[in-house]
């Protein structure tokens, strides 16, 4: 399950992504549209920012735009930068790999294969699906 913080994310990159055209989009304007935390909203957009989706103006006209095209903002990359990982299980996890506690063999383990396959067919989509996917729906 997506995160609030997630979900408010991809939220704060449609709005941003929907006013191109605007260039600079004021973070209150973005939190009063979808009724979220000025403060948390900001805490996002600046992790957003770190990862060079989002650029940023201070002054008159300023505010946050985006610097990449929405086609190039894959979801996976948004989801794992402010969620982590997106296997359902550590030991299946490609970029934040842990065994499991409880589990004696990962080999012979049919929770293991079957959510590694969860994980493959999740991966397929969220990394082929990007914020041009979103704005396109909308």
């Amino acid at each position: 399950m997506l995160s609030k913080k997630t979900k408010y994310a991809f939220h704060a990159l449609t709005y941003l992504g929907k006013n191109r055209e605007n260039k600079t989009v004021l973070i209150q304007e973005i939190a009063s549209t979808y009724g979220i935390s000025h403060k948390f909203l900001e805490n996002i957009l600046l992790e957003l920012k770190k990862a060079g989706m989002l650029g940023s103006k201070k002054g008159k006209g300023g505010g946050y735009y985006l610097i990449k095209q929405p086609k190039d903002i894959p979801l996976s990359k948004v989801i794992r930068l402010l969620d982590g990982p997106i296997a359902l299980l550590p030991c299946v996890s490609l970029n934040y790999y842990e065994p499991c506690e409880e589990c004696r063999c990962e080999v012979s383990c049919g929770l293991n294969r079957v959510m590694a396959q969860v994980r493959d067919e999740m991966l397929n989509v969220l990394e082929n699906k990007s914020l041009a996917d979103i704005l396109e729906k909308e």
